[in-house]
Order: C-alpha cells, then sequence, then structure tokens
C-alpha cells in the first residue's frame, strides 16, 4: 500500500482555514500538516467523491479513514467515516500535527485504481456560542453564553501567540547557533590555511638552503 504525504503547511494564526481539495487514489492515504498550537480545539469538514465526473453517483462502497498524530507522532484520533463527515480533535502539545485519511475500499489492490476528489475544510479555535441562548428570554443567560464565547476567544487568541513566542526564540536560538558554528568554521578554515602557510614556506626555505641557492 503506498502511502504519500502532502506536506500543506497552514499558518497557525488562521483561525478558519480556507476550504481545500486534492486527489486520493483507492487505499491509498494522504496526510496534512497543520502547525497547531497547545489545546487548541480543531474541527474538519470532508467530502469524499469520485474524480471522474461520470462516476460521482458509484461511490456507496468508500469511505475515509482519519487518523490524527501529534508532534510525537502518537494517534490521538482515528475513525472511519462514510462518504461526508466531520471530525474534531484537541491538541495536548504544540508543534506539527499529521492529519491523514485513506480511502476505506474493499476492493482488491489489483481494482482499486479510482481517483477519488477529497474536499477538505479545516477549523482551528473555533468556538460556537450555545444555540439555546438565542431562544430563551433571559437576557442574563444570553449575556453569559456571549461573554463566555469572548473568553474562549481570548484563550485561543493568548495561546496562539504564545505558541508563537515558542517559535521565534527556537528560531533564536538555531540562528545563534547557526551563527556560532560558522564563526568557529571560519576560525579554523583561517588556522589551516596560516599552519599550511607557514609549513610550506619552512620547507621552501629548506630546499633553497639545501640547494645552496640562499
Amino acid at each position: 500500500m503506498n502511502v504519500r504525504l502532502t506536506g500543506l503547511l497552514l499558518a497557525s494564526f488562521v483561525i478558519l482555514a480556507p476550504a481545500m481539495y486534492f486527489d486520493l487514489g483507492e487505499q491509498e492515504e494522504k496526510c496534512i500538516i497543520e502547525e497547531i498550537p497547545e489545546d487548541t480545539l480543531v474541527s474538519g469538514i470532508f467530502l469524499l467523491e469520485h474524480w471522474d465526473e461520470n462516476k460521482k453517483g458509484n461511490i456507496r462502497h468508500l469511505g475515509l479513514t482519519v487518523t490524527v498524530r501529534d508532534p510525537n507522532h502518537a494517534v490521538i484520533l482515528l475513525k472511519r467515516f462514510g462518504k461526508h463527515g466531520k471530525f474534531t480533535f484537541t491538541s495536548h502539545a504544540s508543534g506539527q500535527h499529521f492529519v491523514c485519511m485513506q480511502s476505506n475500499s474493499t476492493r482488491f489492490s489489483v481494482f482499486a485504481g479510482d481517483r477519488l476528489k477529497v474536499h477538505l475544510d479545516v477549523q482551528m479555535g473555533k468556538h460556537t456560542i450555545d444555540p439555546n441562548a438565542d431562544k430563551t428570554k433571559d437576557t442574563m443567560k444570553a449575556m453569559e453564553n456571549n461573554l463566555q464565547h469572548l473568553i474562549d476567544q481570548m484563550r485561543y487568541i493568548s495561546r496562539q501567540q504564545n505558541f508563537q513566542r515558542e517559535r521565534e526564540e527556537k528560531f533564536r536560538q538555531m540562528s545563534e547557533e547557526t551563527n556560532g558554528n560558522v564563526l568557529w568554521w571560519a576560525i579554523i578554515q583561517t588556522s589551516i590555511l596560516l599552519s599550511v602557510g607557514i609549513w610550506q614556506m619552512k620547507n621552501l626555505k629548506n630546499f633553497l638552503i639545501e640547494k645552496k641557492l640562499v
């Protein structure tokens, strides 16, 4: 079974990621890489259909298996769906998360050659207000739900900012280490060149003395 990894790095500050689609072969797995902060709610909606317009109605035997792995490659979600569905998970660590999709085709690999189209919409940090709050006549209850919604959004923004600060700190450390390594490498190269130059001059002087040219 061929497993291909498609790296689609999405901006971590985008709360609502733009919808996308990609091709997927039967019994094939493709993964999307998401940079997700810690303790962030992520949800995805997908629709599976044939790439060939003439076969779009014949998809009853197909579905998707969604697997989500954290930065340590531990599985945090594994679920089978039909041709459309919705999945949600919460990140427990900051970093790259792998959202992998594989078709649930039951046909033998020899006959599983159809190309499929997967429409995917991924949302990060989305919090919904209680729908019953709009129907109630209790103004305080509605205000409480709206306030809770704002608090959740503020927490999400704060986590995003902390995540960006962590990434900037790691990048700064990597830059300093790289600059330090480059400096030491330049010093080593200069020392080697000076040593070789002095050795060559000494050998040349000894050669001239032996030949009584000086």
